[in-house]
């Protein structure tokens, strides 16, 4: 964890030190172990220092080449160091000496622009290529560290954070009033684009690279997986093991640390599966205790026990090499420190639940962590597997979908009828009649989505920005296009692809800034979403078990009622009732006495029925208590942030 920031005039106007200066100033919070900028003419590059790994104690950045010809800032944490000091022949150093940042200049040095494809863990970073004359800028394939940029006439700048770019002049604080209603209509994650909720200030997205010279701008992706490419194994328990090697892999290299690591433990089968992982690996040097942190709910057990994961949390916490810490969220209100959190993420919280995760970092920087590990995003990377019984109905294989929709139903305790038609049939049954059926049964669902989606939007507003069109095109495809016209594979790259992880990578990355720490996530591990991708879908639903081949690999590893745990957590009773009891002038004060803040955007009628079905049944009114943070949150961001309307 570190931060950047880069000024570059095309037209060779001299860069104005105190200006970089300001924008280094601005992301202080991203780097206390040193910061420095370096200049030359018309380009200028910053950084803050985030010490993490045992190598990034030697760092100095910016950083320029042996030749002066190469000058590098970068956030980065590289994972295949030791492929990469064999394939670029650094044999000079040894291994310990060499610097993440010194392999990001020597891939560039070999490959140029195609360096970031070679390059394996996290990473944002600009390098100055003094010969050619031009900046060169990439992020990591998952967009762990996240990276802006503002283009206006012949400047560009960027920075690891929006704020830096806000002290440049001239650079615009107004709102993006199409990411406002895709937030109101809850398609932000849909297709997520490079837009920010800052009118013209973009993100390069995840595994793209920017170019930029005076006589060109390009921004190119320069990884996507093979879609086409499979694995063939001859056995489950190849599968097993090539899966496990991965994983371990996966955890351990993110393990180079040197200072306290930690991890988050939920209960569930993906934050569980890293920490037991993770202290296997930590025992056999003697190494410190894994640090664990765990948001728990005592005085909602009984009455939500589906909240209550403590019991799978205690048979993980019974193996030994742990040092427990645990976050009373049950005493948490939804809107916690919220000005701080509008700071640093600079734009309206993501989801009711990301209180949790503040907490929980807040914990983990109170025990001096600097690495905290998080179970993002297992559910996609290993997925649920049920694309597996579409691609026998697509295959006509009617008994084996038969038998394993049985199996499926019997494990989950669901009735053939509905899995054989819901994960199977209905994939390969032609829409209209999908659509007859469930307008038949009260419940198509595009018809349903659109409704719900412009429930909360001024219709004034939601005509202006033509959010029908933009629901349709964004969500309902999601929906309902996902049938025999494209593969397995292509439906679980859809699901890693489609916005939600990374824009919750992104928030995490800024919460982790926000406590001095650096996050990682060993299921975004691009090696290991390959890997996943390519293995057959029987081998993410195995025998009635969704995620199989996680369970599997995890013998030895997992306690068995973790392994074998059916479904997760359900923590929206603790949201609903923290939201009412801690926040309820807060929620009235913006409803009945400030609505102006958000008239434009959102149908304050609507929001005031709303808010009176959520008082009168808080324990059932899900989809109110959801509506009703949307908008207040919205409505705080834009009074705390300052920005203005177009």
């Amino acid at each position: 964890m570190s931060g950047i920031v880069g000024i570059y005039h095309l037209n060779g106007k001299p860069v104005d030190r105190e200006q970089l200066t300001l924008m280094v100033d601005a992301i202080a919070h991203r780097g206390l172990d040193g910061a420095d900028i370096w200049f030359s003419g018309s380009i200028g590059l910053g950084h803050r220092m985030l010490w993490t790994t045992p190598e990034s104690l030697q760092e100095k950045l910016p950083m320029l080449n042996s030749t002066g010809n190469l000058v590098l800032t970068a956030d980065v944490r590289i994972d295949n160091r030791d492929e990469l000091i064999s394939a670029l022949q650094i044999q000079h150093y040894p291994a310990e000496k060499v610097t993440d940042s010194y392999l990001i200049l020597a891939a560039y040095e070999k490959w140029g622009e195609h360096c970031p494809r070679y390059l394996i863990g996290d990473f944002a970073f600009a390098i100055w290529d003094q010969r050619q004359q031009q900046l060169f800028c990439a992020r990591d394939a998952m967009g762990v560290k996240p990276l802006y940029y503002y283009r206006f006439g012949q400047t560009l700048i960027f920075a690891s954070e929006i704020k830096a770019l806000l002290t440049f002049p001239g650079v615009p604080c107004q709102i993006n009033e199409a990411m406002v209603a895709d937030y109101l209509a809850k398609i932000l994650f849909c297709g997520r684009k490079e837009d920010s909720f800052y009118s013209e200030i973009r993100e390069l997205r995840a595994a793209e690279s920017l170019t930029i010279n005076p006589h060109r701008t390009e921004i190119k992706s320069y990884w996507s997986p093979d879609l086409n490419y499979e694995i063939r194994l001859s056995s489950d328990e190849q599968y097993v093991e090539a899966f496990r090697e991965i994983f371990i892999e996966a955890v351990n290299c993110r393990l180079r640390s040197a200072f306290p690591i930690g991890s988050t433990l939920s209960g569930g089968l993906d934050s569980s599966s890293i920490a037991c992982t993770a202290r296997q690996l930590l025992a056999p040097g003697g190494r410190h205790k894994l640090h664990t942190f765990s948001a728990i709910f005592p005085s909602l057990a009984e009455i939500s026990p589906k909240i209550d994961e403590r019991p799978y949390m205690a048979a993980v916490l019974a193996q030994d090499g742990y040092q427990p810490h645990h976050v009373h969220a049950d005493q948490l209100s939804p809107l916690m420190d919220v000005d701080q959190v509008y700071w640093h993420g600079e734009e309206p919280i993501p989801a009711p639940n990301f209180y949790m995760d503040w907490a929980v970092f807040k914990a983990a920087s109170e025990q001096n962590v600097r690495v905290l590990f998080t179970g993002i995003d297992g559910d996609t990377t290993i997925t649920y597997g049920f694309q597996y019984l579409s691609e026998l109905a697509a295959s006509f294989q009617w008994l084996k979908l038969l038998e394993e929709s049985k199996t499926l139903a019997k494990v989950w305790r669901k009735s053939t009828r509905h899995v054989f038609w819901n994960y199977g049939l209905k994939s390969v049954v032609p829409e209209s009649i999908v659509g007859v059926i469930q307008k038949v049964r009260g419940n198509y669902q595009a018809d349903n989505y659109l409704t719900e989606s412009l429930s909360l939007l001024n219709p004034d507003f939601a005509q202006q920005v033509k959010m029908a069109e933009r629901i349709q095109s964004e969500t309902v495809k999601s929906l309902m296009d996902q049938k025999s016209s494209i593969s397995a594979r292509e439906a679980h790259w859809l699901s890693l692809n489609n916005g939600s992880v990374r824009y919750a990578l992104q928030w995490l990355d800024k919460t982790a800034a926000a406590f001095g720490l650096e996050a990682r996530h060993p299921f975004c591990d691009r090696r290991l979403i390959e890997f996943c991708l390519a293995i057959p879908s029987s081998q993410k639903l195995h025998k009635g078990w969704t995620r199989s081949i996680l369970r599997r690999a995890m013998e030895g590893i997992l306690p068995r009622e973790v392994q074998w745990r059916q479904g997760k957590g359900n923590l929206g009773a603790n949201f609903r009732l923290r939201l009412l009891e801690d926040e309820k002038a807060t929620l009235e004060q913006v409803i009945f006495q400030e609505p102006h803040l958000i008239e434009k955007y959102v149908n304050i009628p609507a929001l005031k029925t709303a808010y009176s079905r959520y008082i009168a049944e808080p324990n059932t009114a899900d989809a109110e208590s959801v509506d009703i943070f949307v908008a207040v949150n919205l409505a705080l961001w834009i009074k705390q942030s300052g920005v203005t309307a177009i």
